[in-house]
C-alpha cells in the first residue's frame, strides 16, 4: 500500500477506510487491552495518534516499539475524540522497520540542551525544534530561488575551488593533493594538482559578476568557506551564501533589491511555515512576530555611514568598540542602530574605502565607496553589498594599493576592458537569515552539521 505522509493525513478532508503511515515512535502508552502510539515522520511538527487494539496483526511487536523505533502502521483514518487533533489512526497491522534500544536511545521525552543536541547532530532532526528548523531551512531555500526566478535572474553555479581571494582577507582554506606529511620543496605549488595554489571559495561574487555582464541578472547560492579561527556563536567555517549580481544598476538599485528580498522571504515563510515558526515564537523568542512586522510593514531607513557614526557618538552609550570615521561597524553598533535608535531595519551606505574590499566602486569624494550593509534587530548585519567598480584604471589602482597579485585577477580586469557596465550585487549569509527567522542565537544550530574550529564530526 502506498504510504501517506502524516502531514497529508492530518490535513485530510474526510475519513479514510485504508491508510498506511510510517515514522518514528515519539511515545507509547499502554492501557488494558490497547495502546496509544504517537508517531512522527518529519513531514510536519504534529504527531499522529495511533490506537492499537490487542490482537491485531503484529501486536506481538508492540513491546519493541519504544521511543525512537521506526514503524509502519496500516489501518483507517478516523475522527479523533482527543482534544486538539481532528484525526487518528485505528491500526489494523503493525510492522517494526527498525528497533531503538530503549536503554541507550538518547532522545527521551524531555527537554535537551542545545549543547547536548550538537553532540548528537545525526539524531537532533528528530526533535520538535530541529525538525521544524530544518523544514524551515528547506522552505527558505525554495523561497530564495523563487524570488529571483520571478524577477528574471539566472541561477549560476559558481566554482567551489578557486585561485582567487574575493575579499582579500587571506582567511582561506588551502586545497592540495600533496602529501603534507612529507617535506615540501619551494616549488611545491607547481607540483600540485592545479600547478598553483588552490583554495575553497569565500564567495561566488566574482564568478557572478562575469555572468551578470553577459546575462544581465544572475545569482549564486552555494557553500562558502572561511578559515577564520573565530569560535563564536555567529561564525562557522562552512556556510551558505545567496549572492545576486545585476548589470546596469547602482548602489540604490542594490539597496532596493535587498529590501524587497528580505520582505518577500519573510512574508512567504510566514505563510508556508506557520506551525513551525510558531514553535520558535513560543519557546525560543517571543518577540519574533513583532520583529517580522518591523521588517515587512515599513520602509528600511537609508543612512549614510558618516551619519551613523554621528548617531553612535551622540548616543551616550559606552560601546566596547570605539566609533568614528574609518572604523568598521561592530555587532554592538549595528544592533544599537536597528534595535534602539530606529527600532527597525537600517541600510548603512557609503563606507570609508580603507575598510572595504577592492572591488567596490569609489565615490567622487575620494574617501568612500558605494557599499551598503542591511542591519536588522537581533542580528545586526544580515546583507552586505556594493556597486562594483566598473572603471578599469580605478580597479587596477585599488588592486595595487592593497598588494594583491594582479595575475590572479586578469580575467576579472578583462571584464572592464570588454564592454564594462555599471553593476551591483550583495551577499546574504543564509544561516544568518535563518537565525533572524527563528530567534536561534547560535549559528551551529541552523546548520545540519556545523563546521567550526576543532570540530569536523559527522
Amino acid at each position: 500500500m502506498k504510504r501517506t505522509d502524516i502531514a497529508t493525513a492530518l490535513a485530510s478532508a474526510s475519513a479514510l477506510p485504508s491508510i498506511s503511515v510510517a515514522g518514528w515512535v515519539r511515545t507509547r502508552r499502554d492501557q488494558k487491552g490497547f495502546s496509544f502510539l504517537e508517531l512522527n515522520d518529519g513531514s510536519c511538527l504534529a504527531n499522529i495518534q495511533v490506537v492499537v487494539d490487542e490482537g491485531i496483526e503484529g501486536f506481538g511487536l508492540l513491546p519493541e516499539m519504544t521511543t525512537g523505533a521506526a514503524v509502519v502502521i496500516r489501518g483507517s483514518l478516523v475522527p479523533s475524540p482527543g482534544k486538539g487533533q481532528a484525526w487518528e489512526i485505528k491500526a489494523s497491522r503493525l510492522e517494526l522497520a527498525g528497533p531503538a534500544d530503549a536503554a541507550t536511545y538518547p532522545l527521551q521525552k524531555k527537554r535537551h540542551s542545545d549543547e547536548f543536541l550538537r553532540a548528537i547532530a545525526h539524531l537532533r532532526p528528530r526533535t520538535n525544534k530541529y525538525g521544524a528548523l530544518f523544514r524551515i531551512r528547506s522552505e527558505a531555500t525554495f523561497a530564495v530561488h523563487e524570488f529571483f526566478r520571478e524577477r528574471g535572474f539566472t541561477h549560476v553555479h559558481a566554482p567551489i575551488l578557486t585561485g582567487s581571494d574575493c575579499e582579500g582577507a587571506g582567511e582561506m582554506f588551502r586545497v592540495t593533493t600533496l602529501d603534507l606529511r612529507q617535506p615540501l620543496s619551494k616549488d611545491a605549488a607547481e607540483e600540485d594538482f592545479f600547478g598553483k595554489e588552490a583554495f575553497l571559495t569565500v564567495s561566488g561574487q566574482l564568478s557572478a559578476e562575469a555572468f551578470a555582464l553577459a546575462l544581465g541578472k544572475v545569482y549564486t547560492f552555494g557553500p562558502t568557506f572561511r578559515a577564520e579561527n573565530s569560535n563564536t556563536a555567529r561564525h562557522a567555517a562552512e556556510f551558505w551564501m545567496v549572492e545576486p549580481e545585476f548589470a546596469f544598476a547602482d548602489i540604490h538599485d542594490d539597496m532596493d533589491l535587498a529590501e524587497e528580498f528580505l520582505k518577500q522571504l519573510i512574508t512567504r515563510l510566514r505563510e508556508r511555515c506557520a506551525a513551525d515558526l510558531a514553535l520558535f515564537a513560543t519557546w525560543v523568542d517571543k518577540g519574533l512576530t513583532a520583529a517580522f512586522d518591523a521588517i515587512v510593514d515599513k520602509p528600511f531607513v537609508r543612512l549614510p555611514y558618516g551619519e551613523a557614526m554621528d548617531i553612535l557618538a551622540a548616543s551616550g552609550k559606552s560601546f566596547e568598540h570605539p566609533v568614528g570615521w574609518g572604523r568598521d561597524l561592530q555587532t554592538e553598533h549595528e544592533r544599537y542602530l536597528a534595535e534602539k535608535h530606529f527600532q527597525g531595519p537600517v541600510i548603512v551606505y557609503d563606507y570609508p574605502r580603507e575598510i572595504k574590499a577592492f572591488y567596490m566602486r569609489q565615490n567622487d569624494d575620494g574617501r568612500s565607496v558605494a557599499a551598503m550593509d542591511v542591519l536588522v534587530p537581533r542580528i545586526g548585519e544580515i546583507i552586505g553589498g556594493s556597486q562594483r567598480e566598473e572603471r578599469l584604471d580605478r580597479l587596477e589602482q585599488r588592486i595595487e594599493e592593497l598588494g594583491l597579485d594582479p595575475s590572479c585577477y586578469q580575467w576579472y580586469l578583462e571584464l572592464r576592458r570588454f564592454g564594462s557596465a555599471p553593476h551591483a550585487g550583495f551577499g546574504m549569509g543564509f544561516e544568518r537569515f535563518l537565525m533572524l527567522l527563528t530567534g536561534v542565537t547560535n549559528i551551529r544550530d541552523v546548520i545540519p552539521f556545523p563546521r567550526t574550529p576543532r570540530h569536523l564530526e559527522f
